[in-house]
């Protein structure tokens, strides 16, 4: 099947590592906000959502980009959202950025706060509502190492893969 992943994630989240491993298990690319604007720049595209819908005409993940609205009309496209308490959040950053608790917890709210309003700018919708996805993963619940392999056995399950 052609299978193509859309993940919504809140900054902090570790979207990105279950994005990397679901794309190593299921030998699909993974693309994310540089290389749909790279494309952009380097293309004869005219818009992003045309490069979104060019890439889910192959098996593929897509991180953001609104590319779960974009694509919310084709059966073949899985929609996911990634999320995380704040604290767990901030302690990422903090570590992966090098930064102070009150460094990293502005960087949170400023790019949670970024992605909402281009969420709504693009869609008219909220960013995060439930009724947008088919999965919602917890990361401080379920560990960001334990997320791709959940993916993979409900895909295993429903026959998808």
């Amino acid at each position: 099947m052609n299978l193509v992943i859309t993940m919504s994630r809140r900054f902090g989240t570790g979207a990105s590592l279950i994005a990397g491993e679901l794309s190593e298990k299921l030998g699909v690319p993974v693309y994310d906000k540089a290389y749909i604007e790279h494309e952009l720049q380097d293309s004869s595209f005219a818009s992003e959502t045309e490069i979104i819908k060019e890439l889910a005409s192959h098996p593929c993940i897509i991180l953001g980009r609104c590319a779960s609205e974009i694509l919310k009309d084709q059966p073949n496209v899985f929609n996911i959202y990634v999320s995380a308490d704040k604290e767990d959040r901030i302690q990422r950053i903090m570590k992966k950025e090098s930064l102070s608790y009150d460094e990293a917890k502005k960087m949170l709210e400023d790019n949670d706060r970024k992605r909402s309003d281009y969420y709504y700018e693009h869609t008219g919708k909220v960013w995060g509502d439930v009724n947008n996805y088919h999965m919602i993963l917890d990361t401080t619940k379920l560990g960001i190492e334990n997320c791709a392999g959940i993916l993979m056995k409900y895909f295993e399950r429903v026959e998808i893969i």
